[in-house]
């Protein structure tokens, strides 16, 4: 990268010197050093950037500072957002950049998520943006991450969030980690709480997976990501949804695989059993060389109990874990409450209750249904009996007489 290409781009000197110490390419002396030169060379009318004398002086090359500057462009954008500093990048994904920031009003760290120029101009993308602030704010909860403001300036939209200091449950499972039941059950009662808190407001998360699960440096967790949330009651964005899968293909609901309309809160619970699933057997719930065969076994396939891949583990949890991933959304627990019930009860060391109520109601059912099936029709009743009989009897005389006139004939 020649000087008068650094020059080109936006980055100014003192952006240019933040990211530098922050990624730790050089130290406060040969920034400083390097700050002096560019003074130097200004006195003598030969402008250069600062950029431009740390590649001449040797302290980054040009592939660092090309993607330092790649950085500086991407925290720009929040530096516009009135009462927020900007501290440093935590993430990006395919929607948004999130941002680790302060808020100089009540000197709190937040996170900011912050919506790309390209998505800002399309209409659908920005009010799907602003649906998901709008549904975190309906929410308060201690195992939720929270929403503070959502809002637009030099034509960015930002939401701004609780900061969560700690990492995700997949952070975990991606190093190999395979959850004690106790750990997990832990982690999964918290999460259920929150969901119980949102189903109680008829919002649906679903995207319940361990990217979307935070886990505190105090252990405490917490559901975070609600773009995709939705009001069970939304019809008209039902709707609109209608035949589309939304979701993740590891974790999604058979029901929002087929894209159907009356989606509710039994499509998390779906997702919570299969995040559950993950974290005590160290493996997915369904495996498949594309996305589009992992969602065909969760609509077709039977799941293997996850008590038979880990040993240890209790048929109690094996029980939960089988009604909440089961295929149609009647199968699974009635309700939140319910499946926390058996959840605190597994962890207690205890029998899952609901569950086996849901199945003695089943086969009380199955029951029901048999004795109330018509009795299979005997073959012929006691008294057909009888006209057998003369059948045999005539049919025998009507033999014997032909068999007689035969005789008498060759006589």
């Amino acid at each position: 990268m020649t000087d008068n290409e650094i020059k080109s781009t936006a980055a100014s000197d003192s952006e240019i010197k933040r990211i530098v110490l922050e990624k730790h390419l050089a130290t406060v002396e040969e920034v400083a050093e390097c700050a002096a030169e560019q003074e130097h060379l200004k006195a003598d009318d030969r402008q250069c950037s600062l950029a431009g004398v740390m590649v001449d002086q040797g302290i980054v090359t040009t592939s660092q500072l090309q993607r330092v500057i790649k950085a500086v462009e991407v925290i720009r954008p929040t530096q516009q957002i009135p009462g927020y500093q900007i501290l440093s990048k935590l993430g990006s994904g395919a929607m948004a950049t999130v941002f680790k920031a302060r808020q100089l009003s009540l000197d709190r760290l937040v996170a900011i998520k912050v919506l790309p120029k390209r998505y800002s101009e399309n209409p659908e993308y920005v009010e799907r943006f602003y649906k998901e602030g709008k549904a975190a704010a309906k929410l308060n909860h201690a195992n939720i991450v929270q929403a503070f403001d959502v809002g637009e300036s030099g034509g960015y939209h930002y939401f701004v969030m609780e900061y969560v200091e700690g990492h995700t449950v997949y952070d975990e499972l991606a190093e190999g980690k395979v959850f004690s039941e106790a750990e997990a059950l832990k982690i999964t009662i918290q999460i259920a709480e929150a969901l119980a808190h949102s189903h109680e407001r008829g919002l649906i998360h679903r995207d319940v997976k361990p990217k979307n699960i935070m886990i505190t440096t105090e252990g405490i967790a917490k559901l975070a990501d609600m773009g995709l949330a939705r009001l069970a009651e939304d019809t008209q964005a039902a709707q609109a949804e209608a035949g589309k899968a939304y979701g993740t293909p590891y974790y999604i609901s058979p029901e929002q695989i087929r894209g159907d309309m009356d989606i509710d809160f039994r499509a998390d619970i779906y997702g919570l059993g299969a995040t559950l699933y993950h974290m005590i057997t160290g493996q997915v719930p369904f495996e498949a060389e594309t996305p589009v065969a992992v969602m065909n076994k969760h609509l077709k396939e039977t799941l293997t109990p996850p008590d038979h891949i880990n040993i240890s583990l209790s048929v109690g949890l094996g029980e939960v874990v089988e009604v909440m991933m089961a295929k149609k959304p009647q199968d699974r627990y009635a309700s939140t409450t319910d499946l926390l019930l058996d959840l605190v009860s597994v962890a207690r060391g205890e029998s899952p209750l609901q569950v086996h109520k849901m199945l003695d109601a089943k086969s009380l059912s199955t029951l029901i249904q048999e004795e109330e099936q018509p009795a299979p029709e005997m073959l012929f009743r006691a008294d057909d009996e009888v006209k057998y009989v003369l059948i045999y009897i005539l049919l025998a005389l009507l033999v014997a007489s032909v068999m007689i006139n035969i005789i008498q004939f060759l006589l």
